[in-house]
């Protein structure tokens, strides 16, 4: 192993040890803890360099520092295809200014499934194709599969399928909860095209079915028996998988120069990040960008009323035994944040006993406490706020009335919080969105006030909303009316493990 190649281990143990592309290859550690590498922060990015560069130059540069065992070579390829013709705007996200206020939204929604996913889970392909080394391609057979399994709680499914849909040597199962998700959501996934894909509903809700992925990744017996009778090694899309968390960092840097660009900032001036988020992948990525030299002042996570990280970062308790709300952002109904566990590694000085603790508590008795000194560290760096249903509504109605503008239910998670943390006013915000509002057009519509909704499907709420902002609805999103649905199943969260095996030998033959 070159001395340069960055040395990822789990959340949960220093041992043993692996690359960045046998990390993203594996997806969850064995134990099953995180990838996570101690050299974060060792190599800081210089910001001086980010004036006149484009997006795709500054994924190449920040994932040639996280995952440096990929080749210069291999980078440039990834990034090129990754990040093409298939995303609406040159600019990947785009910043807009609300106003004439200090406050920005960067739109992470012009990719091929108008979400933030698809910046990653364009990349995550990539990587995944390149992510064995030639002596151990020469080791191995050249002809195993892997098959990626994603729990989604509404965009993740439908941008990893785009992603990996008929990509060589792949396959992939997306499980989502029966009900759960927008209607939208759920044509996207059921009506994915791909002769390497699969999409299953499951009855329970996103925790149930990405607990239940997990418990797949870490049973040992049934991970041989695929791979044994298909051929067929396991992985992740989830942002558990580190190949799905880094290219996120990129984003922050992309915002960053964008307002010196547009003279909202001076070079070196600080700012700050709000998230909507559940999982919390998509803030983790803010921090990494701050590890890496950034200058993020705070990093602000806005939750739905399942604000099960609101109240862990104002009191240090995680606990997970509560209500679970069905919300109009349900994406983030998520009351089991993954994520979390690689800024916790971070916090507590990589102290990986400690991290081990925690999460056996977690799965033992459904929560676990930070010493006080560690919740110091964390409230240094995120604040937080949430969003009701009420509130979520009146944000989607207020930013449209004073700016003009349209937002999704998950920015407004984003913006309702922004509008009432305190926060310093030389700082400039950038509030991350999420979503197209097209994704979720009932609610938008509700909001709005517009007239009828409720006799409206959601095409219909679409073509109105459209025509009472100006707006127009993404093509893949409107088109959605006439296609009828391919898969169809559903099952308990008990038998996903042989739903799993199933397709694995259907995939092989």
């Amino acid at each position: 192993m070159a001395e340069d190649t960055a040395i990822f281990h789990s959340t949960r143990a220093t041992t043993p040890t692996c690359t960045a592309k046998q990390a993203i290859r594996q997806g969850i550690a064995e134990d099953g803890g995180l990838f996570v590498a101690d050299t974060l922060g060792s190599t800081r990015y210089d910001i001086s360099k980010l004036q006149g560069k484009s997006y795709q130059e500054i994924a190449k540069d920040i994932l040639q520092i996280l995952l440096p065992d990929y080749s210069q070579e291999e980078l440039s390829d990834c990034v090129k295809l990754a990040y093409a013709d298939q995303w609406s705007n040159s600019d990947i996200t785009p910043i807009r200014q609300l106003g004439n206020t200090r406050d920005f939204v960067m739109e992470l929604f012009h990719g091929p499934t108008c979400a933030f996913k698809d910046v990653a889970l364009q990349m995550l392909p990539q990587l995944m194709s390149r992510s064995q080394n030639k002596t151990e391609k020469s080791e191995s057979n050249n002809n195993q599969n892997v098959m990626i399994l994603t729990a989604t709680s509404g965009d993740t499914g439908k941008a990893a399928l785009a992603g990996f849909a008929d990509v060589p040597g792949t396959s992939m199962v997306t499980f989502y909860p029966e009900g759960k998700v927008s209607r939208v959501q759920e044509l996207q996934m059921t009506t994915q095209a791909g002769k390497n894909v699969q999409v299953c509903a499951v009855r329970g809700n996103f925790d149930d079915a990405q607990t239940g992925v997990k418990q797949i990744f870490t049973n040992s017996e049934l991970n041989k028996n695929i791979e044994e009778s298909s051929n067929t090694e396991l992985s992740s899309a989830n942002s558990i998988n580190v190949g799905r968390l880094v290219p996120q960092v990129v984003y922050y840097f992309a915002a960053y120069k964008q307002l010196v660009e547009r003279k909202a900032i001076a070079l070196g001036d600080e700012v700050e990040f709000c998230v909507p988020t559940g999982n919390f992948g998509d803030i983790l990525a803010g921090y990494y960008a701050k590890m890496l030299g950034l200058p993020v002042k705070h990093l602000i996570v806005a939750s739905n009323s399942n604000n099960v990280l609101f109240d862990f970062l104002v009191s240090g308790t995680y606990n997970r035994q509560r209500p679970f709300h069905h919300t109009v952002a349900p994406s983030m109904d998520i009351l089991v944040s993954s994520n979390l566990e690689r800024m916790l590694y971070y916090m507590c000085d990589k102290d990986t006993r400690l991290i081990q603790m925690l999460m056996n508590d977690l799965a033992q008795w459904g929560a676990f406490e930070i010493p006080e000194n560690v919740l110091a560290k964390i409230r240094a760096i995120f604040g937080c706020g949430w969003a009701n249903e009420d509130q979520i509504r009146e944000a989607i109605s207020d930013c449209w009335n004073k700016y003009k503008y349209v937002i999704d239910p998950h920015t407004a998670c984003g913006y309702f919080v922004m509008q009432h943390i305190p926060h310093d006013e030389n700082a400039p915000r950038v509030l991350l969105s999420t979503a197209s509002p097209y994704k979720f057009p009932r609610v938008v519509a509700e909001a709005l006030g517009l007239k009828n909704v409720q006799n409206m499907d959601d095409f219909q709420c679409m073509d109105a909303l459209s025509e009472a902002t100006g707006t127009k609805a993404p093509s893949m999103l409107r088109e959605l009316e006439n296609k009828t649905p391919r898969f169809t199943d559903v099952i308990d969260i008990s038998q996903m493990p042989s739903y799993v095996q199933t397709q694995a030998n259907n995939f092989a033959k």
